[in-house]
């Protein structure tokens, strides 16, 4: 008899029959376990038969995925994926206009399977379904079950899209640009050039000669394919050469895609999803990476050209005073003014734009200031400049510096990452929005100066003052930048200090013996109700997304703790849902007690294939996976690094090891300062009782949040 491990329990359905319940042998091959369930059903020619999943995506199980089944699994017998593929293949080229329909419809539907689109794909089927779109006879839902088919077998990346006709392009591309076009057609067809542009530098260019910018920023108006039209945008600005991006750039401006996506998008009378939400921040970091050419562009001391920009800052600011004709007494005079303008090197200015970042970024910034806000330009520089007291802002090195913090703060240059949505809305208000945000923070940055009293000597602090008052403010995701005004206002030097005082109060604490031991005393009550909490939110559940190599169709799964603490339970969605999920819809499940261990990041076997991408390094901090007997693994990306802490931590407390993410930190410290904050209220002087203290509330009078950012 087989270990219990190697066996698991399933029901096995076949068309107008009682279900088969057999116990499944793991060791033996599975073409003899289908051979046995077609004998007690009398079919013959077991080979052509295979087993899928009855719910969910009714996979085919391999040998390979044949692990995956677990104990109480609905299986169903089916014609096996060579045979179902001929079928399918055979009749989408018959003349019948229904049975085509059908069988497309149907092929539709099994293209997703890995293992049926391996034998479709090796009997030519992709070209099959090419030159039926090729041909220009299907329309309607004929052509959007083929395109839907074609866009399936494409994603497993068994065939290279470079083996792609002209004519195929011409053909999709002409869908998209036709203005009478059903909307299934035509976010297939979108979805299958954004495909094209990101899997083929060769195709790049074939498809920005069919599909102009223009032409996509027609269709945000429907609300049905922004997100495809804009994940296209994307696609071709980001595979676009350099020398392009910036053409691209100009021409998106002068079609005012920004003011549509606000109008239509942002303020729209529909939420925005998640995956517009990452379309927005792909967008945003895009157009902030068109700055990291000047961004890494050291100024030449020797181009007058360049020269010039910093005497226009200096006549603007000191209202062009006539200059003395000597060249000694110019010179004097120059370097006079320089200094008063705050640069630090002040006999030749242009030095202090060589360190790359920020390089000319920053003179465009301040030239930008100096030109559109021209009164508040002269207001800051001279105000400064007229003070005897050492308390003096330097203009030039703040906005050099302050260049370089928002370019940290927006990583410009780096890639957009798979999975953030991390868009700001103030940012598509202006057309100008970069040099406006630093027109705020330069305003900011010197209002806490004069806060602070700063001399030269706290630079630095100063610095790092701006950079928590703007990380914070960005944080709050003002909707304009009127309103980022207003959030900064609030976030004054005064503001800081209290909010770090009180962030580090549970640090800072009380450091005398009886305090300490007072902590010692409370620490294991509250780690106690912490980690409640944390079981209490796995019961719950929460949604995960499936990480795959295409975006645009998102797929979902969600994972809950049974009330008794004993079973994972977990299954696929259609979509994200909006509370939450019975467990009768959650169609698998793990028994606690089979779990071996739980492992992040790297460690974890589906992060193991993924690259050091930019792009990949956020999802590797979001990745866990639970280990469980025999040898198999459930793996997760959760969507922000709020839910990683609470699930990672919920999974050590389930198997009674110690939670230690930041989270459960900063929460042990929040809340041990709030306990002994009622202990020791109105005490002056703190003795402990030989007896223990009493016991706290109960865990349910504690409602506390944490805002993980």
């Amino acid at each position: 008899m087989p270990p219990l491990a190697d066996v698991v329990k399933v029901a096995i359905e076949w068309p107008g029959a009682n279900a088969q319940l057999i116990e499944i042998d793991q060791k033996r091959p599975l073409a003899s376990i289908i051979r046995e369930v077609c004998d007690g059903w009398s079919l013959s020619g077991a080979e052509q038969f295979a087993l899928r999943y009855a719910d969910g995506p009714q996979l085919y199980i391999t040998e390979q995925s044949r692990g995956d089944i677990k104990n109480g699994t609905i299986l169903r017998l089916a014609i096996s994926p060579a045979r179902a593929a001929r079928q399918l293949l055979e009749r989408i080229q018959s003349h019948g206009i229904d049975a085509r329909l059908e069988a497309l419809k149907e092929l539709a539907k099994l293209s997703a399977d890995p293992t049926f689109a391996a034998e479709f794909i090796n009997m030519e089927g992709i070209g099959t379904l090419a030159r039926l779109v090729e041909s220009g006879t299907h329309f309607g839902e004929m052509l959007a079950f083929t395109l839907t088919a074609f866009l399936e077998l494409m994603d497993h990346s068994i065939v290279s899209w470079d083996l792609i006709s002209l004519s195929f392009i011409k053909q999709i591309a002409g869908y998209v640009n036709q203005p009478m076009v059903d909307v299934s057609i035509l976010q297939r067809s979108l979805a299958i050039l954004e495909s094209m542009v990101l899997n083929s530098h060769s195709l790049y260019h074939r498809v920005a000669q069919e599909i102009t910018v223009g032409q996509l920023i027609g269709h945000l108006s429907n609300q049905e394919i922004q997100t495809y039209a804009i994940a296209l945008i994307n696609a071709l600005f980001l595979k676009a050469p350099e020398d392009r991006r910036q053409e691209m750039a100009s021409t998106l401006a002068q079609k005012h895609l920004r003011s549509i996506i606000l109008n239509h998008i942002i303020r729209g009378n529909r939420p925005i999803k998640a995956e517009m939400a990452h379309q927005l921040y792909v967008l945003q970091v895009l157009t902030f990476n068109l700055l990291e050419e000047r961004m890494m562009t050291k100024m030449d001391p020797n181009d007058q050209t360049q020269r010039d920009v910093i005497f226009e800052l200096r006549r603007i600011a000191f209202d062009g005073e006539n200059d003395p004709t000597g060249t000694e007494k110019r010179k004097a005079l120059y370097a006079k003014d320089y200094k008063m303008l705050g640069f630090t090197n002040h006999l030749n200015p242009a030095m202090d734009f060589t360190q790359t970042p920020p390089g000319m970024l920053a003179l465009d910034n301040m030239l930008y200031l100096a030109k559109v806000h021209q009164d508040t330009y002269i207001r800051i520089v001279l105000e400064n400049s007229s003070r005897e007291d050492k308390h003096e802002c330097p203009f030039g090195r703040c906005a050099i510096e302050l260049t370089r913090v928002l370019c940290e703060i927006l990583q410009v240059g780096e890639l957009p990452n798979e999975g953030c949505n991390d868009y700001h809305p103030m940012f598509f208000t202006h057309d100008r929005a970069w040099e406006e945000f630093f027109c705020v923070c330069i305003q900011l940055l010197n209002k806490t100066w004069k806060e602070m009293r700063a001399t030269a000597e706290d630079f630095n602090k100063v610095m790092q003052v701006a950079r928590e008052q703007i990380t914070r403010a960005l944080a709050m995701k003002p909707s304009s930048l009127d309103q980022l005004k207003n959030k900064l206002r609030g976030l004054s030097y005064s503001e800081i200090l209290r909010l770090r005082q009180s962030e580090r109060m549970s640090q800072d604490d009380f450091q005398s013996p009886p305090i300490i031991e007072l902590r010692e005393r409370i620490q294991p009550e509250i780690l106690e109700l912490i980690k409640q909490q944390r079981l209490n939110r796995l019961c719950e559940g929460s949604c995960f997304r499936k990480v795959g190599n295409r975006r645009r169709q998102e797929k979902f799964w969600f994972c809950r703790l049974s009330l008794n603490h004993k079973v994972l339970h977990f299954g696929d969605l259609d979509e994200s849902p909006q509370g939450e999920v019975p467990l009768e819809m959650l169609s698998d499940k793990i028994p606690v007690c089979d779990i071996k261990s739980v492992v992040t990041g790297k460690d974890c076997p589906h992060m193991k294939e993924k690259s050091a991408l930019k792009q990949n390094k956020e999802v590797l901090e979001l990745a866990f996976s639970v280990l469980y007997d025999p040898d198999e693994t459930l793996n997760f990306v959760a969507p922000n690094k709020y839910e990683y802490c609470v699930w990672t931590d919920g999974l050590c407390a389930l198997l009674g090891r110690e939670m230690g993410s930041d989270l459960t930190r900063s929460d042990l410290d929040t809340l041990i300062s709030m306990e002994m904050k009622l202990r020791l209220l109105d005490l002056e002087n703190i003795t402990i009782p030989e007896a223990p203290p009493p016991v706290p509330k109960e865990p349910s009078s504690y409602n506390f949040t944490y805002n993980y950012s």
